[in-house]
């Protein structure tokens, strides 16, 4: 369910780099669509939210 996550992560934020002219149209298909970008996002965002968790758990708030 992550890579879902990243992946339309990753194409919101080509899409709006490309609007604003920072990136080519060609380049904002392949962040897209690189696997391993793909993965890497992933990976940020199951590590931000394990260290919520943890956080919550410490400060006692509900989990």
């Amino acid at each position: 369910m992550t890579a879902v996550i990243a992946r339309i992560a990753l194409r919101y934020l080509a899409a709006a780099l490309v609007t604003a002219g920072y990136l080519d149209a060609d380049l904002g298909n392949q962040i897209g669509a690189d696997s391993d970008l793909i993965m890497l996002v992933g990976l940020a965002l199951g590590a931000g939210v394990e260290m919520a968790y943890a956080a919550a758990k410490r400060l006692g708030w509900a989990t």
